[in-house]
């Protein structure tokens, strides 16, 4: 009877806890700028971009409130990010390791011409692509009272659903 009783409650508090982090997004963004990027500016973004981008691919907006190199590595190597939003300094740092996915099929290079970077990869010859979309000025940005300034948005390669970030991201990069 004891083992029973056990098993059930082990059982209910797995579930329990399966349920308390809630359904995983489509596509989870990742915010953090030279100086942080206060959390309650990350979830005015999230909740303007969720009613721009509708119920699919579902969106999360994460943002770190104060720059942190460690940080933002960890994220990039395993916190299954969609999309980076991050200060133009490191997105320039992070071009000579590459790892970024080529956005040329999704928006117009020729509309972000500082976001076109030339990069080689493991021996291959350097190719020319649009890799990161610069958010100063950016329509989004400014509906919500932000200039965007020194940021740039991208698409890591590490990314679990490409196509589903570049959707979204068509919608973040637009005029």
């Amino acid at each position: 009877m004891k083992v029973k009783l056990l098993l059930i409650t082990m059982i209910a508090l797995m579930i329990m806890l399966v349920g308390c982090g809630g359904p995983k997004p489509d596509v989870s963004i990742f915010i953090m700028g030279k100086n942080g990027f206060p959390s309650e500016l990350g979830d005015k973004l999230g909740a303007s971009l969720k009613s721009k981008v509708g119920e699919i691919p579902t969106v999360k907006v994460v943002s770190s409130p104060i720059f942190s190199m460690e940080k933002m590595i960890v994220e990039l190597a395993a916190g299954g990010n969609g999309i980076f939003i991050l200060a133009d300094e490191q997105f320039q740092t992070l071009t000579k390791q590459a790892g970024f996915v080529p956005l040329d099929d999704t928006i117009k290079p020729e509309e972000y011409p500082d976001g076109v970077v030339e990069i080689a990869e493991d021996g291959k010859p350097a190719e020319k692509h649009l890799y990161g979309i610069p958010l100063a000025g950016n329509k989004w940005m400014k509906e919500q009272g932000l200039d965007g300034k020194g940021l740039v948005a991208f698409i890591p390669q590490n990314a679990e659903k490409i196509n589903e970030a570049k959707q979204v991201l068509k919608v973040i990069a637009q005029k």
